[in-house]
């Protein structure tokens, strides 16, 4: 993803301020794609989504470089922000630059599975994060339950609609 500088030029980040549209920019984007799967979420299992079409191959990469990441666990954001977590994290991005579309543009990833988006259950973390975090968490089928909740909703406002006509 491109963002472009105030006046319409291409933005090289290394050179920029923290332009107040760049900003607004950035956060309308990194809203757009939490609320795109948090809405395929809600209309297909996790377990059955593919987030990518490289989804094994970082499936398998994250399972290797994160083997005590603990998918069904709360994220302890400050060991993931920390010195040393940073690192890591950094190192296995890193190795999907040129692989994956923006691969360390912004996202952001609810702290848990079986938490909804908040502004206290959400992470702010890169696009690889979210992909390895959100792959492993729906090969294990931890985000089926956003489905179901959905669908059960959905037939409970249906039975309501029938009953009131």
């Amino acid at each position: 993803m491109a963002l472009s500088a105030p006046g319409g030029g291409q933005l090289n980040a290394e050179d920029a301020d923290n332009f107040e549209e760049i900003e607004k920019q950035f956060a309308v984007k990194v809203v757009q794609h939490m609320t795109t799967y948090w809405s395929l979420l809600t209309h297909i299992p996790g377990s059955k989504l593919k987030l990518t079409k490289q989804d094994d191959a970082i499936f398998e990469s994250f399972t290797a470089a994160f083997p005590d990441f603990d998918v069904k666990a709360t994220i302890d954001e400050d060991a993931m922000k920390s010195k040393e977590g940073k690192a890591q994290w950094r190192e296995w991005i890193e190795g999907w630059k040129g692989k994956v579309d923006d691969y360390n543009f912004g996202a952001m990833v609810r702290g848990n599975a079986g938490w909804e988006y908040g502004e206290k259950e959400t992470i702010f973390a890169v696009r690889m994060q979210f992909y390895g975090i959100e792959i492993a968490r729906n090969r294990a089928g931890l985000n089926d339950w956003i489905y179901e909740k959905a669908q059960k909703e959905k037939a409970e406002g249906e039975a309501s609609a029938e009953t009131a006509s």
